[in-house]
């Protein structure tokens, strides 16, 4: 028997040893991996997701929705329907609410998808926002139709990124009369702040339409500043007072466009303020190339600023006096608090536009 068939005799039990152990090992992977995969599946959760509020989208297809509820640590917040008035914010006074708010809450709300179920124990609910207001950080809405029964309603806690490329957000949420808590799939963001559910679209003059505006400051004379084409950049003090100059070039443009991109951080009815008060409150007037004439009546509590306005169209300019009617049909009788440097711009009195008067020189000692 030669060397080469020896060799060949002996490798291949060898081979056969090989290729066995080979295949138990393989074996083994693979039970190990049904093992985990097993595993892994009886602790997961045994639920589909869902919507939130089965039911909710057909009542908000019904208009079935006509008062929202939202309770926070800041107070409570009632946004009701009323036929003759629409959609206002009946906790201020009734002045009208932002629809666009109104919209994003609803129809989020109808929205909500769960993506998986998280705690159910009331004293881990701190964690995640979830214990209820007023003494809890989480946020309750309400949603109700007219007889005020509950349609739905959460409490809502902290959001998370579920890197959702839609701009969706997790946020964790519970019914208020149950303790099961929920991740699940958010279009809105609730909003506790009063501020968040007023109208803000009260005016819209765009400064390349304003022509004239005629000051009447609390303190210190009457002035007025103009231009005589939209297409001039600067506004002029007319008639400033003899022998002073302005502060600098364009320096009347600030007060020219106090009313452009008009906003405010609350509202309060005008009958709690006195704005009749000539020696506190500054009256301006803003005048367009197209005829819609403005008026701001601002006064300074402390350190809030209050003003009101007024609208009126010229006699002949119809698209003037239409304008004019929307707008006093929403700020009548109501009182805007603006911001700081806001009513800063409204309340401009005329030596803030002009350059100091020069030191008075000391006398000089007789000789």
């Amino acid at each position: 028997m030669t060397t080469g068939t020896a060799s060949a005799i002996f490798n291949e039990p060898r081979r056969r040893n090989l290729s066995i152990l080979a295949g138990i090992a393989i074996l083994m992977i693979v039970l190990a991996a049904l093992a985990l995969w097993s595993q892994a599946r009886e602790m997961a959760p045994h639920y589909q997701p869902h919507t939130f509020f089965p039911r909710l989208p057909s009542q908000v297809r019904q208009m079935q929705v006509s008062h929202l509820r939202i309770l926070s640590k800041k107070g409570a917040i009632d946004v009701v329907f009323k036929p003759e008035r629409g959609w206002v914010v009946a906790s201020q006074g009734d002045y009208p609410a932002s629809f666009d708010q109104i919209r994003q809450t609803v129809i989020g709300m109808a929205e909500l998808q769960t993506i998986q179920p998280k705690t159910s124990r009331a004293e881990w609910f701190h964690y995640v926002d979830l214990d209820a207001p007023p003494k809890g950080p989480g946020v309750q809405i309400s949603l109700l139709n007219q007889q005020g029964e509950t349609l739905a309603a959460i409490i809502a806690g902290k959001s998370v990124d579920i890197g959702d490329q839609s701009g969706a957000m997790g946020l964790f949420v519970r019914e208020p009369d149950k303790t099961q808590s929920w991740l699940v799939r958010s279009v809105f963001e609730p909003k506790s702040d009063p501020a968040d559910w007023l109208d803000k679209n009260v005016i819209d003059v765009d400064r390349s339409r304003i022509q004239q505006v005629d000051v009447e400051p609390a303190a210190g004379p009457s002035y007025e500043v103009r231009r005589d084409k939209a297409t001039d950049e600067q506004f002029t003090l007319i008639n400033p007072p003899k022998g002073r100059e302005v502060a600098y070039p364009g320096a009347a443009d600030g007060v020219a466009a106090a009313i452009v991109g008009f906003a405010f951080d609350t509202v309060r009815p005008a009958r709690e303020f006195d704005f009749s008060d000539q020696a506190h409150a500054t009256r301006l007037i803003t005048r367009t190339f197209d005829g819609l004439m403005v008026t701001a009546q601002t006064i300074q509590q402390g350190k809030d600023y209050w003003t009101t306005l007024a609208a009126e169209g010229s006699p002949g300019k119809p698209e003037a006096l239409k304008e004019a009617r929307g707008i006093s049909s929403h700020v009548s009788g109501w009182a805007y608090k603006l911001a700081p440097f806001k009513g800063q711009l409204f309340m401009t009195t005329l030596d803030s536009l002009l350059k100091p008067l020069p030191a008075a020189q000391p006398a000089k000692p007789a000789q």
